[in-house]
């Protein structure tokens, strides 16, 4: 099945490039309420389920016992910049967990920010494993790994306790059989396991109502969802769709990233959970269609919809600020979602 073209890019006229996708809307009951594309091929998810593979966290009573403050619950879901706020909370969370970055097996990466980077470059330091984006979820992984009482080294191995937990975690919220022919390795290191959008949809949706789930999981979604609505800089950071997306909208949608075009969403108020994939792996796509995705859905007022078509009509400009073409979701779409 060859996915539809829901991304347009412009320039003058022209409609310049194109992207296509698959996107998927379903809810709690794993009942698919609309759909674009093949929702069923399997594919990685990425960093967009960060929120599940903190479930184990929060559900086990470890980040009760190490007591993490829900800014560093909201780090444990994050994809940060590295900002010195991402970084100085990813320390606190292994100083409570008594540990140090050197047990962190991230890797390290530059941050994000112009600004960031040249401060380290300005001060004769080089970038290490707290900088990296996914910091804040190994800090989570290895407070998990403490309090279960099994060993830290090798907390990113499929075969690691650690690991084995949110497998089960992803197999029962999502519905799907997670096989070893379809686990990759994420770019933080830890296992990637691809699953169809209709089954990522439909844990967003059980993880936004808390519907179709046992009491204790419910519960620590919910303490999962609000740590991140309620602290949207620690989950992206300055100039981040996630970040920008959730501080508009409150406590109304929970919104995250993935890598290679990925997003999941969970809109508590219509019951749904919100998956897509952007077919060659283009941010800028992905981004418009989740804008779009929200647009079409959700009744937004102006501040709302400025965010969004920050994203989605988001304007092409050359080197001296002249807007030249602009990236939008196709002129159908909205209309393609609510069919």
């Amino acid at each position: 099945m060859t996915n539809p073209v829901l991304v347009e890019v412009t320039r003058g006229a022209l409609v310049e490039s194109a992207h296509r996708g698959a996107i998927a809307i379903v809810d709690a009951s794993g009942k698919v309420r609309s759909a674009l594309g093949d929702i069923e091929r399997p594919i990685f998810p990425r960093s967009a389920v960060k929120a599940l593979q903190a479930l184990p966290l929060v559900e086990s009573g470890a980040a009760e016992a190490l007591d993490f403050e829900p800014e560093e619950l909201a780090l444990a879901c994050a994809s940060h910049n590295g900002e010195d706020i991402h970084v100085n909370t990813a320390r606190v969370m292994l100083i409570k967990a008594g540990l140090d970055e050197d047990a962190l097996e991230c890797g390290a990466q530059w941050p994000k920010l112009d600004a960031d980077r040249a401060a380290l470059i300005c001060n004769g330091e080089s970038p290490c494993a707290l900088h990296n984006n996914c910091s804040g979820k190994h800090a989570g992984f290895l407070g998990l790994a403490r309090v279960m009482g099994v060993p830290t080294k090798g907390y990113v191995e499929p075969d690691h306790p650690v690991q084995q937990e949110i497998r089960a975690v992803m197999e029962a919220m999502t519905g799907a059989s997670l096989v070893a022919d379809k686990c990759g390795i994420d770019g933080c290191s830890i296992p990637t396991w691809a699953t169809p959008l209709s089954g990522l949809a439909r844990a967003f949706a059980c993880f936004g109502t808390g519907e179709g789930v046992e009491p204790a999981r419910a519960d620590a979604a919910a303490t999962l969802y609000d740590a991140c609505c309620g602290h949207p800089h620690m989950v992206a950071g300055t100039d981040r769709f996630c970040t920008d997306v959730m501080t508009a909208f409150s406590t109304r949608i929970y919104v995250k990233t993935g890598a290679e075009g990925v997003f999941c969403a969970s809109i508590p108020e219509l019951g749904l959970g919100v998956a897509l994939k952007c077919d060659d792996g283009t941010t800028r796509a992905s981004e418009a269609m989740m804008a779009g995705v929200i647009s079409a859905l959700m009744e937004v007022d102006e501040d709302e919809a400025d965010v969004l078509a920050r994203f989605d009509h988001a304007p092409i400009k050359t080197r001296r600020g002249v807007t030249a073409g602009e990236v939008r979701t196709v002129a159908e779409f909205g209309a393609s979602l609510q069919k």
